[in-house]
């Protein structure tokens, strides 16, 4: 992971351990200043699902993407992590240029969709057709900060579902998993932000098809020949039919 910190001095953070302790205490991994945060304010642990955020005991409040979160939140590349007035973008470490193709082999297109998670529009999920246009002229206008205007636009070509922007303000590019791009290829899973947006790309044809386990062979046996010798089944089928006649005679001396 690649921490930025936008609109500040300070140099990129880079992380490759398997947590990530926050606080303005010194033995802290990323420390950050008293007034941004308490001496050991939260870590980030990555495991199966991904990067997690645990809040640690006594500390304030975290915000994620301008939500609160008291406890534990699960976090992608692209999302803004604000302790205090200390604002960090988790970044992706490989660049959208260089990660491999996903592309569509048989048909031109599939069903995808952009949901918004983070800004004015979250909650809302815009499927994608031929194509789809957020901004002035689009689908849907994107609200901005200080009445600038952006365009964001997503589309298939050659099987491989896209992402470009029009002019957009250099304080607000977009990004891609948290790197600045212009335009590049989509995978499911992708988070797109510009500004205070967030989406995220639903894309269920992308991805591969799950490896299915094959059948065991036939061994050639019967179920009792593996629960034991035939003779310990014969003895079992015995047993339970001079039960059977016992149980009958004691019911017809009895009536």
């Amino acid at each position: 992971m690649r921490i930025e910190f936008p609109n500040s001095a300070r140099e990129d953070f880079r992380w490759a351990q398997v947590a990530l302790r926050i606080g303005s205490a010194p033995d802290n991994d990323l420390v950050v200043s008293a007034q941004q945060g308490a001496a050991h304010h939260l870590r980030i642990l990555q495991d199966r699902r991904g990067w997690v955020l645990e809040v640690l005991s006594g500390a304030g409040r975290v915000y994620v993407n301008a939500r609160p979160v008291r406890e534990r939140a699960l976090l992608r590349a692209g999302d803004i992590l604000s302790l205090g007035d200390c604002r960090m973008l988790l970044c992706a470490d490989e660049a959208p240029a260089t990660r491999a193709p996903v592309a569509l082999s048989e048909q031109g297109r599939c069903t995808a969709a952009l949901r918004a998670v983070g800004g004015p529009l979250s909650g809302r999920v815009f499927p994608l057709q031929e194509r789809l246009e957020l901004g002035p002229r689009g689908d849907q206008p994107l609200e901005m900060p200080q009445a600038a205007s952006a365009t964001l636009a997503l589309f298939w070509k050659d099987g491989e579902l896209r992402v470009a922007s029009g002019p957009t303000p250099p304080r607000y590019p977009l990004r891609l998993n948290g790197v600045a791009v212009e335009q590049a290829a989509l995978h499911p899973g992708d988070q797109l932000g510009i500004a205070m947006h967030r989406f995220l790309v639903d894309a269920p044809g992308l991805l591969p098809a799950p490896v299915g386990t094959p059948p065991e062979p036939a061994s050639g046996h019967l179920p009792e020949d593996q629960a034991g010798p035939r003779g310990e089944v014969w003895w079992l089928i015995a047993t339970a039919a001079v039960l059977a006649l016992l149980i009958a005679l004691i019911l017809l001396v009895r009536f």
